[in-house]
């Protein structure tokens, strides 16, 4: 029996899931933490029960969805079958998440950070809300893409930086019952993609999208847009104002690896400082001149277009890829070349002082020989630090993996402050 509502003779195709879990005070791997996975509708059916490993993951379990070619056109049937997911494990709060989004042909990954149990049974409760795509949310308020800077008192940062954490209003501005989520800079990127596009397009369209989130959410940040008006926080998650951002959602690979390799990026114009406001809509339900349209992204990136040619077909031959300075809370900046067997020095030792580290907490990643020399043991690590999580397995530290290294040194020595 299918957990979809399908025509007869309509053909289904499976996407895979992935669950990670963790304890949210210390952010070390939950082991022999319990998954019950069902269609959401169905509370009493339960597909597939899982037990994390000593790195706090499941087995990717494979699950229906509906046809792939509902994703990739608009106005068609939902094109994701919708899962709850119960976790459970001892000394920790009961998780029940439903609405968690399955598509077909790529793994959604769903992560979970558990509280500790203080008295009783208690449990969090998250229901996910639909895709931006399938569900009409309310349209972007028009801004200007470059913000006029100079008011008495203004907040602007002397460079662009890539922030550790965003400060996330869950509602529109003026909602003071809205809670503020400090949210980890790529972790907010791949929600706000994961609920704005399909991870079944092309990788041209998802990579033009992420890059227009990311110079929008850039430039928040730089400008201090929402703190220069007397708030506390640093964007919402409102389709109205910002982008939809959705609290315990889960995320995709195909977006996941492209954050990963270009979460430093940003879109620039000549001669102007501050990153550009690249506002988008989906090009369907709303028309949004001289602005990225999401549907026309994904055209677009089926005819052959590049990413730099989908972001010029809409913002114009002006705007270019650009990179921020640094990136806060990260111990020391990427080396600039790939480190892999062979190579040494001190960028070398620090990375095996920081996989270590991380070594124990993640059991499964081999304790390695500390001599600023990259030689087979230090491969091995590597290699069992990309498999945890989610990078091409190849043993080869690039950016995307000299990040994620200092990314996870920082939250298991807990040496990082929210900024």
């Amino acid at each position: 029996m299918m957990g979809l509502k399908i025509m007869q003779n309509e053909r289904v195709d499976v996407g895979t899931l992935q669950v990670s879990v963790v304890s949210a005070t210390e952010n070390r791997p939950i082991r022999e933490a319990k998954v019950s996975v069902g269609y959401s509708g169905e509370a009493d059916r339960v597909l597939e029960q899982l037990t994390t490993d000593r790195s706090g993951k499941t087995e990717a379990i494979v699950l229906d969805t509906p046809p792939l070619e509902y994703s990739l056109e608009p106005d068609s049937p939902q094109p994701y079958s919708e899962m709850t997911l119960q976790i459970e494990a001892e000394g920790y709060e009961t998780i029940n998440i439903s609405g968690v989004e399955i598509l077909p042909t790529v793994e959604a990954l769903q992560d979970i950070r558990m509280n500790p149990q203080r008295t009783g049974d208690e449990e969090e409760i998250l229901s996910i809300p639909p895709h931006t795509l399938y569900y009409p949310y309310p349209p972007k308020i028009a801004e200007s893409e470059i913000k006029k800077m100079g008011e008495t008192g203004e907040i602007v940062l002397s460079r662009v930086v890539v922030p550790e954490y965003i400060v996330v209003h869950d509602g529109v501005p003026d909602d003071r019952s809205a809670k503020n989520y400090y949210v980890k800079y790529k972790d907010y990127i791949k929600n706000v993609a994961s609920s704005e596009i399909y991870a079944t397009w092309p990788e041209a369209a998802i990579r033009a999208n992420i890059l227009a989130i990311l110079s929008f959410t850039m430039n928040r940040v730089y400008t201090e847009f929402y703190r220069n008006r007397g708030y506390d926080f640093t964007i919402t998650s409102s389709t109205a104002y910002d982008h939809k951002w959705i609290f315990g959602r889960n995320y995709f690979d195909t977006i996941s690896s492209v954050v990963d390799e270009i979460f430093s990026d940003y879109l620039s114009r000549p001669n102007v400082r501050q990153p550009i406001l690249t506002q988008y809509c989906d090009g369907r339900t709303v028309s949004c001149p001289n602005w990225l349209s999401q549907w026309g992204s994904k055209y677009l990136g089926d005819q052959g277009y590049n990413t730099v040619d989908i972001l010029r077909y809409y913002y114009g031959e002006t705007i270019f890829i650009n990179s921020a300075d640094a990136i806060s809370g990260i111990p020391s900046s990427w080396p600039g070349r790939n480190l892999e067997q062979g190579s040494s020095g001190q960028k070398v030792y620090q990375m095996q002082e920081q996989l270590n580290a991380i070594a124990r907490a993640y059991t499964e990643i081999p304790v390695i020989a500390v001599d600023g020399y990259f030689g087979s043991g230090t491969k091995a690590a590597v290699m069992a630090f990309q498999s945890i999580f989610g990078l091409p397995v190849n043993g080869i530290v690039d950016f995307p993996t000299w990040y994620k290294i200092s990314e996870i040194y920082v939250a298991v020595t807990r040496i990082a402050e929210l900024l």
